[in-house]
C-alpha cells in the first residue's frame, strides 16, 4: 500500500491534542488504524513518556516535520525522527504560510529530494497541484498527500474537481488525503473519489468524544472505500425511473 507496508486499515490517525493519554490510547484502538503520526517538534518536555506510550500501541509510527518552515529545519527534524523512532518513514511538512499552513512547494520538493537521496521513505504533505506532484515523484517520493483543506479547518474537500483530476492523473500513485477533514462524511467522500487513505487528527482529538468519533471515522472510511470498489452509479442531469414501466396495465 505505502512503500514497504501493506495493511488493512486505510485510516491514518494523528496523536496530538487528545484530552489524556488514556483517551488517545482508546481512540487509536477504536480507529483500527495501523499507522499513527507523531510530531517530533511538538512533543514537549514529556516526550520520553509519550514515546513509551506509543510503544504500547503497537502501531507503525509515521513521524512528521510539523512546524518546520525551511528545508534545513525539515531535514534536521527528519534525521532526529529516524534516530528516535528507528524508521525511514517521514511525513514531510514544510509550511509556507502561517495563516493557512499551506505547504511551500519549492522548499517541499527540495527537502524531499534530499531526504529521498538519503534513504528516507517520504510522505509529502502537498496540495492538489499536479506540477508539484510530478516534481515530488521525480524527487523520489512514491506517495502523495494532498490536503483537503487547510490543517485543522474541518472544511472537508474544498476543491473536489482539483482532487478528482489529481486522482485521474496519478492513477498508479498512492494518494492520501491529509488535512482539513472535519466529519466522517467528508472522509467517506474522499474514499469515494478513489483516494487510497485518509489522515486526520483534529477531527477526532477535539471532538466531544474522541473514542466514539474515531470509530465513526473508521466506519465511514471503510464505507467510502467499499462504495468505490462496488462501482457507484453515474450522476445524471435528468431523472430516471428506478422501477420499470414496461408491462404496466394501461386503461383506455
Amino acid at each position: 500500500m505505502f512503500y514497504d507496508f501493506s495493511g488493512q486499515s486505510r485510516f491514518l490517525l494523528g496523536t496530538a491534542g487528545y484530552p489524556s493519554p488514556d483517551i488517545l490510547q482508546q481512540a487509536v484502538g477504536a480507529s483500527g488504524a495501523e499507522i499513527i503520526t507523531v510530531s517530533l517538534r511538538r512533543e514537549g518536555s514529556q516526550g520520553g513518556a509519550f514515546r513509551d506510550l506509543l510503544k504500547t500501541l503497537n502501531k507503525r509510527v509515521l513521524p512528521n516535520t510539523a512546524g518546520c518552515h525551511t528545508v534545513k529545519e525539515a531535514v534536521t527534524t527528519a534525521h532526529m525522527a529516524r534516530e528516535l523512532f528507528a524508521t525511514s518513514w517521514i511525513k514531510l511538512e514544510v509550511i509556507g504560510h502561517a495563516d493557512t499552513l499551506q505547504p511551500d512547494p519549492f522548499a517541499l520538493v527540495e527537502a524531499a529530494r534530499i531526504l529521498c537521496a538519503e534513504g528516507f521513505h517520504v510522505f509529502p504533505y502537498t496540495t492538489e497541484d499536479l506540477i508539484v506532484g510530478e516534481k515530488l515523484l521525480d524527487a523520489g517520493c512514491e506517495v502523495l498527500m494532498p490536503w483537503g483543506a487547510p490543517i485543522g479547518s474541518g472544511q472537508g474537500l474544498r476543491n473536489i474537481e482539483g482532487l478528482r483530476t489529481m486522482r485521474a492523473w496519478f492513477k498508479d500513485v498512492p494518494l492520501i488525503i491529509d488535512a482539513g477533514i472535519g466529519a466522517p462524511s467528508q472522509a467517506a467522500q474522499a474514499m469515494e473519489l478513489g483516494f487510497d487513505a485518509v489522515l486526520l487528527n483534529t477531527a477526532v482529538a477535539k471532538s466531544s468524544d474522541p473514542v466514539r468519533m474515531a470509530g465513526a471515522f473508521a466506519r465511514a472510511i471503510e464505507a467510502g472505500y467499499q462504495a468505490r470498489q462496488a462501482g457507484m452509479m453515474e450522476r445524471r442531469d435528468m431523472a430516471a425511473a428506478s422501477t420499470p414501466v414496461f408491462g404496466l396495465a394501461q386503461f383506455r
